[in-house]
């Protein structure tokens, strides 16, 4: 397994580590501040950073095929600096920290969004640049309406934090469930909860900013109808 450190600190830039294998698949590391594609959310990108001071660009970061892996991309031709990696060499993992901070942003917009919209999603994709979330509804959405709720839920500076839970608890209270078309990771005994002061709590194993009022401006672009129980919200920044 990696140890994945952005579970429980989002704001880390870099962590020293060790190649723990290579091969077509990627590179994958005892450790990382790397996280990989999924629950919606798009992968890291950033470098390796060798000792001599040479850096390898990662274009991607995704699960490995084993349990709990990380793989991290290597961006195309880079064959010699490739050629230089062992199994069992330190590097130093380093993130692209604009690209995070978006995802951050927009991920933990997409909470509030849900907060506003009380229906079950069967739908999430977060990038850097737009967030959309599909809701299982049928009636018609008000788009004034839901950026006045954001604006106003960025504004109240609401905490953002996480805790675990066992697989259990969650049995125990599947109403804390939002997505229908991702479920929670199952296989360790727990699952991350993530908690929006008195406004939002669901299972999310995403990066999210600390704070509501981290956020920004942010406003919904488009709503569309597609199909007859499903209506999609598209999210972007206003910079």
């Amino acid at each position: 397994m990696t140890e994945d450190l952005f579970r429980e600190d989002a704001a880390l830039d870099a962590c020293d580590a060790r190649i723990t294998a290579l091969g077509e698949a990627g590179i994958e590391l005892d450790r990382t501040v790397f996280y990989p594609q999924g629950g919606g959310q798009a992968g890291d990108r950033g470098e390796l950073r060798m000792a001599d001071g040479r850096a390898l660009a990662i274009a991607d970061t995704k699960k490995g095929a084993a349990a709990g892996a990380i793989v991290h991309l290597p961006a195309p031709g880079q064959e010699a600096l490739l050629a230089a990696l062992a199994v069992g060499m330190p590097v130093r993992a380093v993130i692209d920290r604009a690209r995070r901070s978006r995802h951050m942003r927009l991920h933990t917009a997409t909470h509030l969004l849900c907060a506003l919209v009380p229906h079950p999603v069967n739908g999430c994709s977060i990038t850097m640049d737009y967030a959309r979330l599909d809701f299982h509804m049928t009636e018609p959405l008000d788009k004034e309406a839901l950026n006045a709720g954001l604006a106003r839920l960025v504004a109240e500076a609401h905490p953002v934090s996480h805790h675990w839970i066992s697989e259990a608890e969650l049995d125990a209270n599947p109403g804390l469930v939002r997505s229908m078309s991702v479920q929670p990771p199952r296989g360790q005994g727990r699952v991350r909860v993530l908690e929006i002061d008195g406004v939002d709590l669901q299972p999310c194993g995403g990066t999210h900013v600390a704070n509501t009022a981290e956020i920004g401006r942010v406003v919904v672009t488009k709503i569309e109808k597609k199909s007859a129980s499903t209506r999609r919200v598209v999210l972007g920044f206003v910079d």
